[in-house]
């Protein structure tokens, strides 16, 4: 009989916080969807890995749950430290604690993500600007890396480690920056000279121009990454050559169509 005050009194602590704790939830989950949560997360993919794994509910919902708990563990932890169980008031609080590095792990994922997608796209439009065939293959490369760095940053705020994976990152971009180092140095720059001579010519000519390259004229059928094919007639056949992008870029001359 002297515990039943101390039940009527977890038990309205609990119905209280059930019904402060949905409140805030769905004030919580309508305002991740003002804010375009749901929409970042379409955008950056990470929506259909969610449904891939068998996630059905959509990030603001999500977000909004992890709050609605996070608040009932607090209540809960109240009306377990009435009834005087201090062990089971322990083992809450660490609950409390994580649940918050759950909630920014989340956003820290959803905007890693969007910050992914956004860079893939840069590369892969730059690249095929500029020429190169493997644009898509350096865009997706961006993507993961970052990605990979993004759960990375997500898992260490929760407190799980990846110090190999974290080194491994380090030493595979160490050993990219120094075969690029490398690459440029023992002659890359005669690529890259090609590289953005194409850039140029692009500006200046396009398939179905005549051309005059020294003592070869012709018409250009593609801009390459390093070179220009140019068409030519000869004997009555025709024949098609490769010269690179830094000779079109410096003796090239555009001959006007005849009216």
């Amino acid at each position: 009989i002297g515990v039943l005050p101390s039940i009527v009194a977890m038990l309205v602590v609990v119905v209280v916080g059930y019904v402060v704790a949905r409140f805030v939830a769905r004030t919580v989950t309508a305002l991740a969807e003002k804010l375009g949560l749901q929409t970042a997360a379409d955008q950056s993919g990470l929506a259909d890995s969610m449904h891939h794994m068998g996630l059905q509910r959509n990030v603001p919902v999500i977000i909004g749950t992890i709050v609605f708990w996070l608040l009932m563990c607090v209540f809960l932890m109240a009306g377990f430290n009435i009834l005087g169980l201090q062990a089971v008031t322990d083992a809450m609080q660490e609950i409390v604690h994580f649940i918050p590095n759950l909630l920014v792990a989340t956003v820290l994922i959803v905007v890693g993500l969007l910050v992914a997608t956004f860079l893939r796209g840069v590369v892969a439009t730059s690249a095929d600007r500029v020429g190169l065939s493997y644009a898509e293959y350096l865009a997706n490369g961006v993507y993961y890396v970052f990605a990979m760095l993004t759960f990375i940053a997500a898992f260490n705020r929760l407190g799980v480690q990846f110090a190999l994976l974290e080194n491994l990152i380090l030493i595979g971009a160490g050993a990219v920056a120094v075969g690029f180092g490398l690459a440029f140095g023992l002659g890359g720059r005669d690529v890259m000279a090609g590289i953005l001579a194409g850039y140029y010519i692009r500006q200046r000519l396009h398939a179905g121009d005549h051309v005059s390259v020294g003592n070869m004229e012709g018409t250009v059928r593609e801009v390459g990454p390093v070179a220009t094919i140019i068409e030519t007639e000869e004997d009555g056949l025709l024949n098609r050559r490769s010269v690179p992008n830094t000779k079109m870029l410096n003796e090239a001359v555009r001959i006007p169509e005849l009216a």
